[in-house]
This record gives C-alpha cells, sequence and structure tokens, in this order.
C-alpha cells in the first residue's frame, strides 16, 4: 500500500502533518476526514523533486551517523525476526520520532511496493546513504543476507562513530589550549605591550633590543590584523585549491604517510576502515574482487587507495590476497599475518574482524599517547611566549632602575 504525506488542520485549527497508507490519494484525504482532520496537502510520500530535496538538505535536515545507525540497527532487527521488508520499513515509519525521518522511511517503503529494491531505493537519498552503505545493502540483497548485512553494518557505524568520537576528544583539549593561547598573545601584544612600554618611549630612554622587538610586532599586530586575517584566508583557499587536484593530493597523501607521528594514525584509521568494511563484504559472500573494489572506496587516503588497486591487479593475476596487500608495503604487518590466517583456515573474515578490533585499540592508543606529548608541549609553548613579552615589558624597568641606583 503506498505511502502519503499529508499537511491537515484539526477542528480547533491546529496544523498537523505526517505519513499515511493508503489506496490512492483520494483514500487517504477520506481517512483524513474520518479522524476529524481537514486535509491540506496530500501527495505520495517519494515525489519530492530532487531540488525540494536538496533543498531540506542544505538546511540542515538530514539523517546524523547516530540516526543511520539506529535506523540500520532497528531495520536488520526486524528481517531478522522474519518480518517483510515492506512491513519493516512500515514500523520504522511508523515509530520514527523526527518528521525528517519519517518522511525519509515512507519515501524508501514507497519505492519498494513500487518494484525496486532497497538498495535501488537508497540510491534516491545519496547524502543520507552513502555509495558503500548502498553497496553493502546490494550485496546483502544478491546473497539473501540482508538482515545479517545490516546488523553488521550497523555494528560497524556504531564502532566507527565511537571511534571518530575518541579521536574528536582526545584533541578536543590541545585545540582548546591553542585557541585560549592564541587569544592571550595577541591581547598581550595589542593592548598591554603598547600601554607599558610607549611610557618608556616617551622618555627617549635607549630600548632593549627585545622590547623593539616586540613593539614592531605589536605594532603590526594592531595595524595590520587584517592582512593576517586576508593572508590565512588566501593561504587556506589556495591549499585547498591544490589538493583538489589529483596529482599534489596523491604526493600529499604518501607525505602523509611517512610523516612522524601523523603517519600512524592516518594509516591506522584508514587500515581499520577499509578491514572492517571488507569483513562485512566478504561475510555477505560478495566476490573478493569487487569487495576490495568496494573497501577502497573508504579510504580517505589516495596514496592507500592507490595500492589497493595495484593489489587487485595482483589479486586477479592469481596472487593471494595477503601477499598482495604485504607487497604494498603499506598495511600493518598484523593485518597481512591475520589475512593470510584466515586463508590458510578459510575463514578470511573472522581474522578481518580481528585485525579491524586490534587495529582500532591500537589507534586509540597511540591518539592518546600523542594528546598526552601535546598538552605539556603546548603549555611550555605559551609559558615561554608569554615569557618573552614578560621579559619585553621588564627589561627597560630594570635597566631604568639600575640608571637611578
Amino acid at each position: 500500500m503506498p505511502a502519503f504525506r499529508f499537511e491537515a488542520i484539526d477542528a480547533a485549527g491546529k496544523a498537523q502533518k505526517g505519513v499515511l497508507d493508503a489506496d490512492s490519494a483520494r483514500g487517504a484525504r477520506t481517512n483524513l476526514r474520518s479522524q476529524g482532520l481537514t486535509p491540506l496537502v496530500v501527495e505520495p510520500a517519494a515525489s519530492r523533486t530532487r531540488g525540494e530535496r536538496n533543498q531540506r538538505l542544505a538546511l540542515g535536515r538530514r539523517l546524523s551517523q547516530r540516526e543511520q545507525a539506529i535506523l540500520t540497527r532497528q531495520l536488520a532487527s526486524l528481517l531478522i525476526a522474519g518480518l517483510p521488508l515492506d512491513e519493516a520499513l512500515a514500523v520504522l515509519t511508523e515509530q520514527s520520532e523526527r518528521d525528517y525521518i519519517r518522511e525519509l522511511m515512507a519515501a524508501i517503503r514507497a519505492e519498494v511496493l513500487g518494484g525496486h529494491s532497497l538498495a535501488n531505493a537508497l540510491q534516491q537519498h545519496p547524502k543520507d546513504f552513502p555509495e558503500i552503505y548502498r553497496a553493502l545493502v546490494a550485496a546483502g540483497e544478491h546473497t539473501g543476507k540482508l538482515g545479517l548485512v545490516l546488523s553488521r553494518l550497523a555494528d560497524y557505524i556504531e564502532q566507527r562513530n565511537a571511534l571518530k568520537q575518541k579521536i574528536v576528544l582526545a584533541f578536543t583539549y590541545p585545540t582548546i589550549v591553542t585557541i585560549i593561547a592564541f587569544g592571550i598573545v595577541t591581547f598581550l601584544l595589542s593592548y598591554v605591550v603598547p600601554q607599558v612600554v610607549n611610557v618608556f618611549a616617551s622618555t627617549k630612554q635607549q630600548l632593549p633590543f627585545l622590547t623593539i622587538v616586540m613593539m614592531a610586532l605589536s605594532g603590526f599586530v594592531r595595524h595590520w590584523w587584517w592582512a593576517m586575517l586576508i593572508g590565512v584566508v588566501v593561504i587556506v583557499y589556495l591549499v585547498r585549491a591544490t589538493l583538489r587536484q589529483a596529482a599534489p593530493r596523491l604526493a600529499f597523501d604518501r607525505w602523509v604517510l611517512t610523516a612522524p607521528l601523523i603517519g600512524k594514525l592516518v594509516r591506522g584509521y584508514n587500515t581499520v576502515r577499509f578491514a572492517s568494511t571488507l569483513g562485512i563484504l566478504t561475510a555477505a559472500g560478495v566476490p573478493i574482487l569487487r569487495a576490495l573494489q568496494a573497501a577502497a572506496e573508504t579510504l580517505s587516503n589516495n596514496a592507500m587507495r592507490e595500492n589497493i588497486d595495484d593489489a587487485i591487479v595482483r589479486v586477479r593475476e592469481g596472487t593471494s590476497l595477503s601477499r598482495a596487500l604485504g607487497n604494498t608495503k603499506t598495511f600493518p604487518p598484523v593485518l597481512v599475518h591475520l589475512i593470510r590466517s584466515g586463508e590458510a583456515t578459510g575463514d578470511v573474515t573472522t581474522m578481518l574482524d580481528r585485525a579491524a578490533d586490534g587495529e582500532a585499540r591500537e589507534l586509540e592508543r597511540r591518539t592518546m599517547f600523542l594528546t598526552s606529548l601535546l598538552e605539556p608541549l603546548l603549555i611550555l609553548a605559551m609559558g615561554g611566549v608569554v615569557l618573552v613579552i614578560v621579559l619585553a615589558v621588564m627589561l627597560p624597568i630594570i635597566e631604568l632602575n639600575n640608571l637611578v641606583q
């Protein structure tokens, strides 16, 4: 039964809107009138144009990562319980609290009832369901294990969100310290230093070199702050424009992988995403070449993605997956060894899951280690800058005191 979006008013003149099932738009209006509502707008839930949908998304109406994980988990539970897909989508439509999610589920259900697969229905909403999500759903439908794939996909989304949240929280404190330090230094240079040092400049006393340098820097900050701001904006724009080009981005990504500290973080984060996605795809029965291609699309580093492309060529030529990944010299040896063990025992999926879990824990440990180093370094750097400013202010006072004595 198709789903219809409606907007109506009740006897008290209060506006109501939602989604209901009916044979036709006329039947939907009749249903609304039987409930004491006066229908104003009744339209199929999937009838909104792409422009209208993009306009709503531009206003922030889209699925959050948390909502995506919850919907995936609920749909997986309903399908594993034996509920047909259209009825499972109807349940999600009815129990959704947010209007946008209710309309989204109703639109997907309308597409499914129209004869489309779930993956094709999700393809109409690319901002809510990215390409890798749709590829996993299509693999689940093709193998008849949609419930299992959605359950593993929900696990993957939840673990990815948890890992991302831990990394963000770990770097939150150093970021706050950096912003506060920058604000304090700017305040000292633009207000405190001129107020104190100008007193000694009016006495025509020979000022120390450090004080002269600090006065020049203070004057530059006060009079040319707008030029500094424009310069930062221009530099950021040029860097982003350069990194949009394929060759510079590839060179930058290769450098990142070899950079101290940050290189291991980038390598570990992409390894977790690659191993998790590949594990879900192999569990769903997707052929290894197609699974490798889909898993490569989840990598944010183009250099690692290029290495996966090389590995795909080797696997197509008959090389084992472990040897193909080992030849790239990009992924951690633990991942390669676990895949080799899985190939020997015939259970690559379990080894991929173990590799993803182990690398996630290692990534979390490295993140905490890096932030534990950054915090004292930032405090020392801030203290050093403030010390230099204080010395620039105090040196004229000390020299004047020596002259008086």
